[in-house]
Formats: C-alpha cells, structure tokens, sequence
C-alpha cells in the first residue's frame, strides 16, 4: 500500500487507486452535515458563475459556499457547519468553495474518489480499509490530498487518515483537534472583532460525528457530484 500526502487546491496529482480530498475548515464539514441533515447529493461547481447558471436551469438547487471565506449573495447557504439550518431534506445542494471543491475538481482521475472533513475522517479511513481488501490488485496506491495549500488542518487530518489506514503511528484524536485549532485558518474564527466568522464552526469542524456513511464523488452528466455511500 502506497500512500502519498499532498498539500494545495491546484495540483495535478498522480493517478492513483484512491484518491481522498480533505478540507476541514470548513467545505467537507458542511458537506459531512448536510447529508446529515438529509440531502440528497452534492454538486460542484468551479466557479459561482457555474453555479448560477446551475440554478437556473433547476430553481430547486440550493447554492452553498464561499469565495475568500465568506458567503456569497445570491446563495442560499454559507460555508458555515454551524447554519445549516434551512430545510434541505431530499435537497440537491452546489457547493463552490475556494479549496476543497477546487481540489476536487483537480483530482477526480482516480477509480475511487472520496472527501471528508475531520468530522467523518475516521469512518472514511475504516470504509477505505475494507475497499482495499476488496479490490484485487498488489501495490495499491492512494493520494491524500489536504486541500488548503498551507493549513495545518487539512494536513493533520490527512496524515490521521494516514494513520489509520497503515496503522502505523496513528495520531490521536485530541492532536489532530489541538493542531485544527491552532492551524493560522483558524484564528479569524476565534477574533471577537471578526464578525465574518462564526467561533461555532471550529466546533463542528473538531467533533467526530460517527455515522453510517462516507462520501464519495461520482462524475454523471459531465457534473461532479458527492454522493452519500452507505455504510
């Protein structure tokens, strides 16, 4: 088993088996919630032109995400974890946030694609672990992407998966919460006078959440789209 950490939202990593995508504050933690919540699936979308042009040829799509960290107007949904309040039960989200859908884009040539917060790191791991057994082939080779190209978030849950995967040297759950809360991505969360940014997020961003499904990307109709794979 081979298995390769990359840091950055625009890299052109090799083909691999697996590829898993992480981006901890905050994308794969709203996505990880959302489903939770009851959405159906999860498009991607490059740009918010992209995503505007989305919805309007389906109005029932709800747009969700960033540009720079913080919403965008005309969306429906933030990048906030912690305000995913709105009714998305059976809902078909578009997600464009600036790391982790970037990255995605940029690493689906794999034969299984994942991504994931730190919120459902440790299932994805497990669920990877069982796929490997299944799939038939020596030397299997899988890239770990941590999508911001300098959070200590992102790599400290990627070099987690890591871990658990190889079982060898796995870090414990309470560093790789210690190190997402004190990653410089972090910070504007916890400033009083920083209204742009809600100090609940790093909350959900930092707690396991074990739930019966990971997630995976599927390509369908040239759209990108994360899909709930039950467990």
């Amino acid at each position: 088993m081979n298995i390769s950490i990359y840091q950055g939202n625009d890299l052109t990593v090799p083909k691999a088996d697996i590829n898993v995508i992480i981006d901890v504050i905050r994308a794969f933690t709203v996505a990880h919630y959302a489903f939770i919540h009851g959405v159906y699936e999860i498009w991607l979308a490059k740009a918010t032109e992209e995503a505007f042009r989305l919805k309007r040829s389906q109005p029932d799509l709800l747009l969700a995400g960033e540009v720079n960290g913080v919403g965008v107007p005309g969306f429906d949904l933030d990048n906030s974890p912690a305000s995913i309040t709105t009714n998305v039960q059976g809902r078909t989200l578009v997600q464009k946030t600036t790391n982790g859908v970037k990255a995605t884009l940029n690493s689906l040539h794999a034969d299984h694609v994942f991504v994931t917060g730190f919120s459902n790191a440790r299932t994805t791991a497990n669920y990877i672990n069982h796929l490997i057994e299944k799939i038939q082939k020596e030397n299997i080779s899988m890239n770990i992407i941590a999508s911001h190209p300098t959070g200590d978030d992102d790599l400290a849950c990627a070099e987690y998966i890591r871990g658990i995967i190889l079982e060898d040297q796995a870090l414990p759950p309470e560093t790789v919460i210690n190190r997402i809360k004190q990653a410089h991505v972090a910070q504007k969360f916890f400033d009083p006078k920083n209204n742009l940014f809600n100090k609940l997020d790093i909350d959900y961003c930092t707690k396991e959440v074990h739930t019966p499904f990971v997630m995976g990307v599927k390509q369908q109709k040239n759209i990108p789209k994360i899909v709930r794979i039950d467990l």
